[in-house]
């Protein structure tokens, strides 16, 4: 079999081959140009978040700042995967390399759970600005704000490390097919030939513990948030408050929902269409969605904008002007 080595001292998995999302080239081609436009969406989209709001100082808030952090999350997301499922559409052989799986498979469960903590931090501080307003600047000043985001950035990347190792180090049947279009934990698990029940059981709480507390952290806050809300005399003022968050919502919504639709499925589930579609909702489409749901309900956002496209713009009319 291709990429597996076998000795006396047993099997050596040195390659995977990744199955991927189908297997007719009709369809395979219609995939390749849909998510061509999903990672340049994605891509165009988040980095045009990003640069609104270093540029446009009305954005310098911790709301925007923790925005353009999860912009730059969504971008080194999609950067993991698409790529790489871009490159297996339109290529015969579909074979991901031993050290190259693992990168992946490291690097997508860090910004997961980096993204999980960026969404509970991104709840309080709704949470504060609704419900504490004349404490606001100070609870969430610059410096407690960059010492947040770089906790959670560490925390992101040193929680999985436990159960990727665990994970990496299984014995393996010399099986090398990977019945998914990236490397993923129950994947790698389902082709180990001992008993993975400890490994899964570890990582099952570690999943409960990375999904649940933030997703608790997050009702509780919105939960505070409503009752503040419901305390504001005029139908326009709880309207207007209750529209800074509402996209947010939204976001946590369809992360947290396609996250442990996912990740909580036991290792004897196989990897039908509907897992896959899910998997790729969870790991591409939630990205996609990111901007327009905070720029099309946001007229601070579409403000700057505006700004920017007339700046862009003039500078250019200067330019030929000149010439």
């Amino acid at each position: 079999m291709q990429g597996v080595l076998t000795s006396e001292n047993g099997t050596l998995v040195i390659k995977f081959i990744l199955r991927g999302l189908a297997s007719n080239p009709k369809i395979q081609f219609v995939l390749f140009l849909v998510f061509l436009l999903v990672y340049i969406i994605i891509f165009i989209g988040n980095l045009l978040i990003i640069v609104l709001i270093l540029t446009d100082t009305k954005l310098h808030t911790p709301m925007y700042f923790f925005l353009a952090n999860l912009s730059c999350l969504d971008i080194c997301y999609s950067t993991t995967t698409v790529p790489r499922i871009l490159r297996d559409l339109v290529s015969a052989k579909k074979i991901i390399s031993y050290a190259e799986c693992a990168t992946q498979l490291y690097v997508n469960v860090c910004l997961g759970v980096t993204e999980c903590i960026l969404l509970a931090i991104m709840a309080y501080d709704r949470y504060v600005a609704i419900c504490y307003p004349l404490y606001y600047t100070t609870i969430m000043s610059n410096a407690i704000c960059i010492r947040t985001v770089t906790g959670m950035w560490l925390s992101g990347f040193l929680c999985p490390i436990t159960h990727v190792i665990l994970t990496l180090n299984v014995d393996l049947c010399g099986n090398n097919e990977i019945n998914n279009f990236l490397c993923d934990i129950p994947e790698i698990l389902s082709l180990s030939c001992e008993n993975t029940i400890v490994i899964e059981l570890v990582i099952f709480v570690t999943g409960v513990v990375v999904l649940m507390i933030p997703v608790t952290f997050i009702a509780v806050s919105y939960v505070r948030i409503i009752l503040s809300i419901l305390k504001i005399a005029s139908s326009e003022g709880r309207r207007k408050t209750f529209s800074t968050c509402g996209s947010h919502i939204i976001v946590v919504t369809i992360f947290y929902g396609s996250a442990m639709a996912d990740y909580m499925k036991p290792k004897s589930s196989s990897k039908s269409g509907t897992d896959k579609f899910i998997t790729a909702f969870y790991c591409i489409l939630t990205p996609v969605l990111n901007p327009p749901i905070y720029t099309l309900r946001n007229n601070e956002v579409k403000s700057a904008f505006l700004k920017c496209k007339s700046r862009f713009f003039s500078g250019i009319s200067r330019t030929f002007s000149h010439h």
